[in-house]
């Protein structure tokens, strides 16, 4: 598990670092992200080579963790975790998914400004929860190897510097309002990477960790609620947030998938739903408004009643306005009235839960903007921790909200979204954060 005291310590680098260092070196390496992030399992995607699941013992399940981490130590040579926010932040936290799986911690401390406080901070990681084994730390960002040498020895006994990483461009990685900019987006992403574990090697990073046992049953596979459905999906730097893992599962369930860009694209494949995810689209919005063909192909489906679920920036798409960060109005698909506005800081961050009929629908939100609309929402979500609830639209076979869902968590409810039945929302009775 590769972790950190908070976040801005350089973790995302290094866990890609890692991942591509190892994998330079002929290693099969897997990596999994804790909690529900985007924009890190695109970079550490072609960081090893290998798909990029998410792991959160609330979200995805403990038994779904246990499963993902043996599946992919059967045939890999190193598997990686990179952690969220910092070691014991949030609940459950990092620690919890370690402590679940038995893996052990490294956390990655940015040294900078620091000398022989590091030991003090490493020996606080290590000994705040006996359970958790924290045995070696990653010094990060470092001035000179005398530096290095310093924090070496200020760390107590039984605590190994793993390595000591030097402050070098090559570690660095551009970033917008969401988190890093998306993988696709940066054509020197692998030279990066490449730059970025030769700078680990040096520092004594290329060894491999102490092995552990994992043991998993599979679950069991989904019921075919989705046989023959078809569902378009849209997928290009405006529209990216897709969990893996709910692609497999509408695979599972018999869904045929077809991608389209509302970017580029003028024509809908011939489907029978379509899946607009979060994204981006305050970044495209002239394109996106510019597009009338694709903008009255996605009107059309609309006007017939087929089902369309609509997440965070594919809802802001579905509005009648977009107001982007420098206050530009785009006028877009006009399916909701209303307008979305982007914000001066963040609006919503945390876990979140959709209590149905049809099964409990676990997820996340995050968002920079606000909405403004006349609709009323059949729904709501119940928060985990973090900010308040989300409103779930539904209208004409559209599904919108603010909402991320991980749809293996309720995989009858998201069959009936791409069905067109309609959610039968229950009165949740548990507490938030429970």
């Amino acid at each position: 598990m590769i972790t950190a005291p908070g976040s801005g310590q350089g973790k995302s680098m290094v866990t890609a670092a890692l991942a591509r260092l190892h994998r330079n070196a002929g290693r099969k390496v897997r990596v999994f992200k804790h909690g529900p992030d985007y924009l890190d399992p695109m970079v550490l995607e072609v960081a090893s080579g290998q798909p990029v699941y998410q792991l959160h013992p609330w979200m995805t399940g403990e038994a779904e963790c246990r499963w993902r981490l043996t599946e992919a130590a059967q045939d890999a040579d190193l598997v990686l975790v990179e952690g969220s926010m910092g070691l014991f932040d949030g609940d459950p936290s990092s620690a919890d998914l370690a402590k679940l799986m038995g893996i052990p911690a490294l956390p990655v401390i940015d040294a900078r400004g620091m000398a022989q406080t590091f030991g003090a901070v490493a020996l606080g990681l290590a000994s705040f929860d006996p359970e958790l084994p924290v045995r070696q730390v990653i010094a990060n960002r470092i001035g000179s190897p005398r530096h290095g040498a310093m924090l070496r020895e200020s760390l107590p006994e039984g605590i190994e510097l793993l390595g000591a990483i030097p402050r070098n461009e090559a570690m660095n990685i551009p970033d917008r309002h969401l988190g890093l900019v998306q993988a696709g987006e940066m054509n020197d992403l692998d030279q990066r990477l490449d730059a970025a574990a030769d700078v680990l090697a040096e520092a004594g990073l290329d060894g491999l960790p102490l092995p552990v046992t994992l043991e998993a049953d599979a679950p069991e596979p989904p019921p075919p609620l989705l046989t023959g459905v078809r569902i378009a999906i849209a997928r290009d730097a405006a529209f990216s947030f897709i969990y893996r893992a709910n692609l497999d599962l509408l695979r599972a369930m018999g869904a045929k998938l077809e991608f389209f860009s509302p970017l580029a694209d003028s024509t809908l494949p011939e489907v029978d739903a379509i899946w607009l995810p979060g994204g981006y689209p305050e970044l495209h919005g002239v394109t996106l408004a510019g597009n009338q063909p694709m903008l009255d192909a996605i009107r059309t489906h609309y006007a017939a009643g087929k089902p369309m679920l609509a997440e965070c920036g594919g809802l802001m798409a579905c509005v009648d306005e977009l107001m982007d960060h420098d206050g530009q109005i785009h006028k877009l698909l006009g399916l909701m009235p209303g307008r979305a506005s982007m914000a001066g800081r963040l609006q919503a961050l945390g876990l979140q839960r959709l209590s149905t009929e049809q099964g409990q629908l676990r997820g996340h939100t995050y968002h920079h903007s606000r909405l403004e609309t006349d609709w009323q929402p059949l729904a709501r979500t119940r928060k985990l921790a973090g900010t308040e609830a989300e409103p779930v639209f539904c209208q004409n076979g559209l599904v919108a909200s603010y909402f991320h869902g991980y749809f293996p968590s309720a995989p009858e409810l998201v069959a009936g979204i791409f069905r067109g039945q309609a959610i039968r929302p229950l009165i949740d009775k548990e507490p938030d954060h429970a």
